[in-house]
């Protein structure tokens, strides 16, 4: 008798079934509520840079080539022109302050120069005699002065005594009338000739005055006159080292020609050329290094050159403290130099990543370096080693600092 066999509800076919769809309309809303649908592209790790983030001290500085040269240098440039008659010493000696170097020869202008002498001995001969002139005009006055005083202390007392003797009709009318005629003639003569004296003292010391001024100027142009021919004879103003072009017995000079130029040795300034665009932020006292074998050097910014040329403008720099040994005049010092004073930030380090971005984002490595994510960020000032991090990186953060180029518009990058 057959038996009627009960339908299974759960076979294994249809529980494989709806396991199937239910792990299919799962996956759906995975991926259509949680999964990571940004633009990816595998990148292979040894091709990237990647830097971390750090808190260090950030300083602003513009990296600059700059020149070694003598801190104290003194062109010799020919003041007068002429032919050279001895050359004393060659390019490269080392000098004393007078040392001669060369000696010019003009014939025209030595004999200027005894014309012009020989004029100006004449005009003080002039004035020396116009003042002995005053002087002994002076005297002939003083003299006269003394005369009529003498005559009157004679003809006084005698005045005095017949004057007496004539009231007392003792002495005619006559002798009394000529006593007394001549002593009052000699009292009006006293008076006349001292306000004449007066008159002409005060005349004399003016005349005096200018006369001494211009004889003073003549002497100050007799001297200057005879410097002229000190001016052919080119010496070393300072102890130093010459450095001048060949210099030949007969040659040329032409006045204002410069000879050469001596260099005070040991003592070495630095000179930078620096663009126009860092003018408002350069100023006297600001530092500087430079690493010259293996040591780092400091420098003071000591002048600053008010012209700009091809939009650059030039500063010199002293060494404070020791100065390099073994540097040469023309050498040139690699130099960093500080723009403001240094403070404390979060660092980010330079790379081609900038130019792609414009410091707007970067790619931050996630935990376990297996993908890098787009994140945007805000950089402040920029060194040649560092921009500052103002906004989106936190310390400890690795970034992708190389070129993104190879990047596209990729939001995550998949590090292999």
């Amino acid at each position: 008798m057959d038996k009627k066999i009960k339908k299974k509800t759960w076979t294994l076919k249809r529980i494989s079934t709806i396991g199937g769809v239910t792990l299919l309309v799962v996956f759906v809303g995975y991926q259509l509520l949680f999964a990571d649908r940004r633009s990816k592209l595998n990148v292979e790790k040894d091709k990237i840079t990647i830097a971390e983030v750090k808190r260090g001290v950030f300083q602003e500085f513009i990296p600059q080539t700059g020149t070694v040269e003598p801190s104290v240098t003194f062109y010799l440039d020919a003041i007068e022109g002429g032919q050279i008659k001895t050359v004393s010493k060659e390019s490269g000696a080392m000098l004393k302050k007078g040392d001669v170097i060369l000696e010019l020869s003009n014939l025209n202008r030595e004999l200027s120069v005894l014309s012009q002498e020989a004029s100006l001995n004449e005009s003080i001969n002039r004035l020396r005699q116009t003042r002995l002139g005053l002087e002994q005009n002076d005297l002939s006055q003083q003299q006269q002065l003394a005369l009529i005083e003498n005559q009157l202390q004679i003809l006084e007392p005698q005045y005095k005594r017949q004057k007496v003797l004539f009231e007392k009709e003792l002495i005619s009318k006559q002798d009394f009338e000529q006593t007394k005629a001549n002593y009052e003639y000699n009292l009006k003569r006293k008076e006349i000739t001292y306000k004449s004296y007066k008159s002409d003292s005060i005349s004399r010391v003016r005349q005096l005055v200018q006369l001494n001024d211009s004889e003073r100027r003549m002497m100050t142009s007799l001297d200057g006159v005879s410097q002229i021919l000190d001016n052919l004879i080119i010496k070393a103003p300072i102890d130093g080292q010459l450095t001048a072009p060949q210099m030949y017995e007969g040659q040329t000079v032409n006045p204002g020609q410069r000879l050469g130029q001596v260099d005070k040795v040991g003592s070495y300034k630095v000179s930078a050329q620096i663009d126009e665009l860092y003018l408002p932020r350069i100023a006297t006292g600001l530092k500087a290094t430079t690493p010259y074998a293996g040591r780092d050097y400091e420098l003071v910014i000591t002048y600053i050159y008010p012209n700009i040329n091809n939009g650059r403008f030039q500063v010199d720099m002293q060494f404070v403290g020791d100065t390099p040994e073994g540097i040469r005049r023309g050498g040139s010092l690699r130099l960093r130099i500080e723009l403001g004073q240094s403070s404390e930030e979060l660092l980010l380090p330079v790379g081609g990543f900038y130019k792609d971005t414009g410091g707007n984002w970067v790619f931050v490595v996630a935990e376990g370096e297996t993908k890098a994510e787009k994140r945007s960020i805000r950089l402040g000032r920029k060194n040649t080693e560092h921009f500052e991090v103002l906004e989106g990186l936190e310390p400890g953060d690795r970034v992708i600092t190389s070129s993104y180029d190879n990047f596209g518009d990729n939001e995550v990058l998949v590090l292999q």
